[in-house]
């Protein structure tokens, strides 16, 4: 049996997942035999098409495509554009019958919207495909053409077909009058309009953003450079969709689009873009905290088709928004400080501590992340109830298993607030990283286990968002989750129960009657390279005595809340007096924790107490995240577009090392291309210092970013807006 192309029984086509393809259409589908005598070049004939797809042209300006650094004519879909045709001879309607056609993909079928004759009507009609006349001049007319709001989004080949007695003529194939279509977020029946001007200037235009790291205590923020308008970048974000082999009759829907998305961004399980790692070894790649935007890495994917090494959830967020922002959905990145990674999604952190009240590590398996970064994406949800569309929640860090691939969401913002969890995708998942509880729990030696204190409130305390038009924060947690401890929030949590998210309480883990005794612990805001202070505080409420044998233990962790070391184990036994407090204070040295860092500088403590008298444990944890020393940028020359620039990056060892191996970036939406340069060695106490030239190419306000990043300091930053001026005029 010999083997023919690979088709099932039910499709007559292979399927369509490439808009890189193309067919061959024939330039002539006669008929009937054209009869001696007859030249066909007597018929309408094309000589040329002009798309108007200039920066300054009409279709770029009014579609709001002005910024891609792209030659070729961009549109949004739902709005009209036009084209001019110049033919052999004047158009007569009486007696001439032309059409313009658009194919995308290799088999264009029409019931697929892959094959697109538009036909010439009268008035345009919102809603449909249609090319009216706008004017005519000798041999030339102008057609305004309006494509459908639910309308492919990808790049279209265009011809313009000639119909005669003996059959059709066509254009030839010319990349010169390829139209790209994006979402319009402009257009009220687009399922990604948005109807606030300032946030369309935000969430689809603004190529530049903000992510917030660091913990709940010490909010950290950096400058990311979406670069969605940069060269190359439409073409490598179309492609990914390519890679995903998401079907083109699919590339008209952002529920589809963001949920193939949030898999093929992650190199988990189908080459994605993205290799994530978390162990701080970096050979053979970049460190996630070296990136300052998603351009290189885009462009290095769509060119090599190998994982970019390496990624953190920021930079899985950043390039999926630029993606999102790049193709016409409105996104944006999040941020939600205590983030519960709940590996069996039953909406309850367990952690353990042994009789002594040591935290248990075999036991203890959920981790809870500093922080975690994911993306929203605005949309309708035509495939919901009403009430579920706009912002949807959207992942693309490879963390748990969704149907089969690492991926997360679409899922509505509205059905996570309200426990409506049965709605797809992922929602239970988010529901858990935004609203567990942290469970601490005695395992006695007998194999029971004694719920000692539940913590409701430490999971998902903050969630935010970058403020629009500026470098602020946005606070949205009411967005997510009604406020603790109201009528509300109980509701949400028992409708997400009631649908099927599991809340277990394991036998004889009675959590156990009030406390006499409070303990709380601050930790000193310090300097990366510093000693501090960790001040502990007991307040007995009773008119009882107690002794207390307290325990401090201090961990290097990943940001992941996944524990690398145990750096401080510091034991003191506290005599608590009747209705009064006591402090006390346990000094922490730059000598225990730096020849150990990791990367975000992030540090763990755990203080446990138990009361001899009564045994109860008392238990708190927190993270501190030291101050890292920043990059400086300087430009002191002129700065205006098409003349030289120079910009100077410092940087001063803090340390009481030599630095060595250390990478600078250095990149400038509008101003530069990302560049990079390794410094061998910097000596303690001592300045770098780099200066790079560069010739602006827009004006306005920009920025500049640049990163430093070395096995001993990572996660430095610096920045700087400058405002660019326009050429002068001669």
């Amino acid at each position: 049996m010999h083997k023919t192309s690979v088709l099932s029984g039910r499709r007559a086509l292979p399927p369509n997942i490439s808009n890189a393809e193309e067919d061959e259409v024939p330039a002539m589908e006669m008929t009937a035999l054209v009869p001696r005598g007859v030249n066909l070049k007597d018929f309408l004939e094309v000589k040329e098409v002009h798309m108007f797809k200039g920066d300054q042209d009409v279709n770029k300006q009014e579609h709001h495509t002005d910024k891609y650094y792209h030659p070729k004519l961009i549109v949004r879909r739902g709005q009209p554009f036009l084209i001019q045709i110049d033919f052999n001879r004047p158009y007569n309607p009486e007696k001439d019958q032309f059409w313009v056609e658009y194919l995308i993909g290799r088999y264009p079928q029409q019931n697929k919207g892959t094959y697109i004759p538009i036909p010439l009507v009268e008035e345009l009609q919102s809603g449909t495909w249609g090319a009216k006349i706008t004017w005519k001049e000798d041999s030339s007319i102008r057609l305004s053409i309006m494509s459908a709001p639910t309308c492919i989004v990808g790049k279209f080949r265009l011809y313009v077909a000639v119909l005669t007695p003996y059959g059709i003529l066509r254009t030839k194939r010319n990349p010169e009058t390829d139209t790209y279509i994006l979402f319009n977020p402009w257009c009220p029946e687009d399922s990604v309009f948005l109807d606030d001007e300032k946030e369309r200037e935000e969430y689809v235009l603004n190529d530049l953003g903000v992510v917030f790291h660091g913990d709940i205590n010490n909010i950290k923020s950096r400058s990311w450079n979406y670069g969605q308008f940069e060269e190359g970048i439409l073409d490598a974000c179309l492609h990914l969709m390519d890679r995903a082999k998401l079907d083109l009759s699919g590339r008209g829907n952002p529920v589809k689009i963001s949920r193939v998305g949030s898999a093929v961004i992650n190199a988990k399980d189908d080459e994605g873009v993205v290799a994530g790692s978390w162990d701080n070894i970096y050979a053979y790649g970049v460190a996630p905290s070296a990136w300052t935007g998603s351009v290189d890495i885009l462009l290095e994917y769509h060119s090599s088709g190998t994982p970019v090494r390496y990624g953190q959830c920021w930079v899985f967020a950043g390039v999926f928004n630029t993606f999102l922002r790049c193709i016409g959905i409105p996104g944006r990145i999040v941020t939600n400080y205590s983030s519960a990674h709940d590996n069996d999604a039953n909406l309850q952190l367990d952690v353990f501590v042994d009789e002594d009240g040591k935290v248990d590590p075999k036991l203890t398996k959920d981790s809870i992340w500093n922080y975690h970064c994911w993306n929203e994406a605005w949309m309708t949800r035509p495939d919901l109830p009403i009430g579920f569309g706009g912002w949807q929640v959207v992942d693309s860090t490879p963390q748990e298993n969704s149907d089969g691939m690492y991926r997360c969401g679409p899922a509505s913002v509205q059905a996570i607030k309200h426990g409506h969890v049965c709605f797809q995708f992922d929602a239970p998942f988010v529901f858990a990283e935004v609203n567990s509880d942290i469970v601490y729990s005695k395992a006695v030696k007998d194999g029971t286990r004694v719920i000692e204190h539940i913590d409701k409130t430490h999971i998902g305390k903050l969630i935010l968002t970058k403020e629009i038009g500026s470098d602020g924060t946005k606070d949205i947690t009411e967005q997510y989750k009604f406020q603790e401890g109201t009528e509300e929030e109980r509701l949400a949590l028992e409708t997400a129960l009631m649908y099927g998210i599991k809340k277990q309480t394991t036998q004889d883990t009675m959590e156990q009657a009030g406390t006499d005794v409070d303990m709380d612990f601050q930790v000193e805001n310090a300097i990366l390279g510093s000693d501090f202070k960790v001040t502990v505080t007991f307040r007995n409420n009773s008119h009882n005595h107690y002794t207390a044998t307290a325990y401090l233990s201090g961990n290097i962790v990943f940001y992941t809340g996944v524990t690398k070391n145990e750096f401080k184990s510091h034991t003191f036994d506290v005599t608590l007096e009747p209705l009064a407090s006591k402090i006390s204070e346990v000094l922490i040295k730059s000598g225990e924790y730096m020849s150990q860092l990791l990367e975000q500088a992030s540090l763990h403590f755990f203080v446990t107490a138990r009361l001899n008298e009564t045994k109860k444990i008392l238990a708190k944890q927190k993270t501190s995240v030291l101050q890292i020393p920043k990059l400086h940028i300087k430009v002191p020359g002129e700065k205006v577009v098409g003349k030289e620039m120079s910009v100077i990056v410092e940087f001063t060892n803090p340390l009481n090392q030599k630095l060595v191996n250390v990478l600078v970036r250095l990149d400038g939406p509008g101003l530069l291309r990302t560049t990079s340069k390794m410094f061998r060695e910097i000596p303690k106490n001592s300045t770098l210092t780099w200066e790079e030239k560069c010739f602006p190419r827009q004006a306005g306000v920009r920025k500049l970013i640049a990163s430093l990043n070395c096995d001993a300091l990572r996660h430095v930053y610096g920045e700087l807006d400058l405002e660019v001026e326009r050429k002068p005029l001669v």
